[in-house]
């Protein structure tokens, strides 16, 4: 598990974790990129380092976050994919110039260009998302249970039953109000 950055949710599918750094949509939203500094951050934990980010980058990555959280929706509950969607997360995969390398440990890592490695970071996230959206992978679309994150996740469960797009925030949080409902309707049943 990536770690050193606590307050970004962290997963293994690259499109939907960078969704993931916006959420409680539908709640008291919290932006985890809310500088260009954060996103510089947050791509080095995807093995996706860059020097610098200038606002006006941030302003697309959060376009392209947006984007795919608005198609991976769509796709999720099986419905037509918004076209102005559709259109920034293939522009931003189309204007990617990274290229893949494999590693000598035999992993494959993303090498972006020197001149403009946010877009080719951006790419790489857009072409990712693609994969997902179009079916590409072993996995589902899924949204999020929690009526205040409702976040699409790549479900690659066994089962493909997942319900919370993280166990330790938005799952965690629904067993707690479970077991405290519980406790308010059978207040003896702790001891």
């Amino acid at each position: 598990m990536r770690t050193g950055f606590p307050d970004f949710r962290l997963g293994s599918v690259l499109a939907t974790s960078f969704t993931g750094t916006l959420s409680e949509r539908h709640g008291n939203a919290v932006e985890r990129i809310p500088t260009p500094h954060r996103l510089v951050d947050w791509l080095k934990v995807y093995d996706l380092a860059v020097a610098s980010c200038t606002s006006a980058q941030l302003e697309l990555a959060r376009e392209l976050r947006e984007s795919i959280h608005v198609a991976a929706t769509a796709a999720a509950l099986q419905e037509t994919l918004p076209a102005s969607a559709v259109q920034v997360i293939n522009d931003r995969s189309a204007q990617g110039r990274a290229a893949a390398v494999l590693t000598p440990e035999g992993e494959r890592r993303w090498r972006l260009s020197p001149a403009s490695c946010v877009e080719d970071a951006l790419g790489v996230i857009a072409a990712d998302a693609i994969s997902v959206i179009a079916g590409e992978r072993d996995g589902r679309l899924a949204l999020c249970a929690s009526p205040t994150c409702l976040a699409a996740f790549f479900d690659t469960s066994r089962s493909r039953t997942r319900r919370w797009c993280d166990m330790n925030t938005c799952g965690n949080r629904q067993k707690k109000a479970r077991f405290n409902a519980n406790q308010r309707k059978d207040p003896g049943s702790a001891e």
